[in-house]
C-alpha cells in the first residue's frame, strides 16, 4: 500500500484577517468611468472613485472629509458676515436692475404718447 501523498503550495497561505490587515494598511483604489451614447451624443458618464483604507491611512492621504464637513460645522461669524454682506448687496444689484428695466419702458411710453 501507497502512503497518501500531501500537497505542498509553492506560495504561502494568508487568512482573510491578514489580508483585509495588509489591504487597510496600503489602501485600495478602485475606479472606473461608466458612460452612455446614442448615436456619438454622451447622454450620461458617471466616474466612480472608491478607496478602501484604514482611517490612519485616509487621513494621511489627506481624505478625511468626516471631519471638515461644511454641514456640520457651524458658519464662523466671518463666514456669517460675508453672507450677509453678499445678501445685502445682491439686493441692491436687484433693484438697480429693476430701475433700470423699467426706465426705458417708461420713456418708451411717453415718447409714444
Amino acid at each position: 500500500m501507497s502512503s497518501p501523498q500531501t500537497m505542498t503550495h509553492s506560495v504561502a497561505s494568508t487568512n482573510i484577517a491578514d489580508l483585509l490587515e495588509r489591504i487597510l494598511d496600503k489602501g485600495v483604489v478602485v475606479a472606473g468611468d461608466i458612460s452612455i451614447k446614442l448615436v456619438e451624443v454622451e447622454l450620461l458618464t458617471i466616474q466612480l472613485r472608491l478607496v478602501i483604507c484604514s482611517i490612519d491611512k485616509a487621513r494621511e492621504l489627506g481624505l478625511d472629509w468626516w471631519n471638515h464637513s461644511a454641514h456640520r460645522e457651524p458658519l464662523t461669524s466671518a463666514q456669517s458676515a460675508t453672507l450677509t454682506a453678499m445678501d445685502e448687496r445682491l439686493v441692491r444689484i436687484e433693484q438697480a436692475l429693476g430701475a433700470v428695466g423699467a426706465a426705458p419702458l417708461e420713456r418708451g411710453s411717453t415718447s409714444h404718447d
